[in-house]
């Protein structure tokens, strides 16, 4: 078994995004959770205020012998709008800013080309955030895997 790699996504609601990112094979693991912020072990109520610098984001372990961090990173640019800024759809907010936070020198150079090539498809200028990534708090159990707790198949994705 080779070595797994992580990769740190915000995209909006993360219910939905991580919903999208579970049916990846490859993909091994999800967390909902919080990251890019100040405020240590955030709540989902604290992130919702907008105060704690925090995004809703995805952690996911994937085996890059099987799925690429180019390939994560072309679902991650179709599952929402990254011109929107601070916002995905009815979500507004910081916490729902569009975000790629980076675990390697490699991650950094793959987001940037990746997000020059994505900005020749819109005219509007992309908002999407390529941070390195921090701290990432997993959110509260009843967010992990919750449309499919609440046995939905779909978000707005």
């Amino acid at each position: 078994m080779g070595e797994r790699e992580r990769a740190t996504f915000g995209a909006g609601c993360f219910w939905c995004v991580e919903a999208v990112f579970r049916e990846l094979q490859g993909v091994e693991k999800i967390a909902s959770g919080y990251t890019g912020g100040t405020v240590p072990n955030p709540t989902y109520e604290q992130v919702c205020t907008g105060r704690t610098g925090h995004a809703e984001a995805i952690q996911i372990t994937f085996d890059p012998a099987v799925i690429s961090y180019e390939e994560l990173l072309e679902v991650f640019w179709k599952i929402h709008d990254p011109t929107q800024l601070n916002r995905q759809g009815h979500d507004i907010g910081t916490q729902y800013r569009t975000a790629i936070f980076y675990h390697n020198e490699k991650q950094k150079k793959a987001a940037e080309k990746s997000l020059k090539g994505q900005q020749k498809k819109y005219d509007k200028k992309i908002t999407t955030e390529i941070k390195p990534a921090g701290k990432f708090y997993a959110a509260e159990d009843y967010h992990q895997q919750y449309l499919e707790k609440k046995g939905l198949s779909t978000c707005h994705i």
